[in-house]
């Protein structure tokens, strides 16, 4: 039987209710985009096309570009039936119940109160104070195998599987939307240091397949 990997989900900050989620993770499939915005280079100086014959030419072939935050969907698995039969009591009275309500609040606009705590919009502390300012969304960090990313939770669409006879689910699957935080944070710097390594170990893949097919 294959090892079942877990992902988790934290907010990053001071937050009521604290905000943690771990979750089975052995995606069959996820699904990451990104999109770009390319500007024409429309210059005097590109009079007759946008043609490059070196490596120093090839800005020419456009004057700029918009990138696009990374996104990717995922689906997650929630099963509170191991707790359960390991005598787990919340497990037994709440099933996932409480997985499901940390999501929903993962999703919600919080405010920031004093000292820097989040609280939900919905518990009414988003009025017009002067502790307060304007609603934003949880900072999370996703722990997925040797990813850890900094994301917002953009979207949930969640499917109960299973039920208790009291109608408390036991077992469900949740559709994750998130958008990767790519500005100025530690998490997100490690991560394109990561990326830029694991490129350059591809290059050199490459490099020494090509030679070892030469020889």
């Amino acid at each position: 039987m294959a090892k079942v990997t877990r992902g988790i989900l934290v907010e990053y900050g001071l937050s009521l209710p604290p905000l943690l989620l771990s979750f089975e993770f052995n995606p069959e499939t996820i699904t990451r985009s990104r999109q770009i915005s390319v500007q024409n280079g429309d210059l005097p100086s590109n009079r007759g096309g946008y043609s490059f014959t070196t490596p120093f030419d090839t800005a020419r072939a456009a004057q700029g570009v918009t990138m696009e935050a990374e996104k990717f969907t995922a689906n997650i698995l929630l099963d509170a039936t191991d707790r359960m039969d390991n005598g787990n009591p919340i497990a037994a009275t709440f099933g996932v119940q409480p997985e499901i309500d940390t999501l929903r609040s993962m999703v919600e606009p919080k405010v920031q109160g004093p000292a820097g705590l989040n609280v939900l919009s919905s518990l009414g502390a988003g009025g017009e104070r002067a502790l307060f300012h304007r609603e934003h969304p949880s900072v999370l960090l996703f722990f997925w195998g040797h990813y850890l990313l900094p994301v917002f939770l953009t979207s949930i669409s969640i499917e109960e599987k299973a039920h208790l006879s009291s109608l408390i689910p036991i077992r469900a699957e949740a559709a994750l939307g998130m958008q990767v935080i790519e500005s100025a944070n530690l998490f997100y710097d490690v991560e394109k240091i990561r990326q830029l390594v694991s490129s350059t170990l591809h290059l050199a893949d490459e490099v020494g397949t090509a030679v070892a097919g030469v020889i």
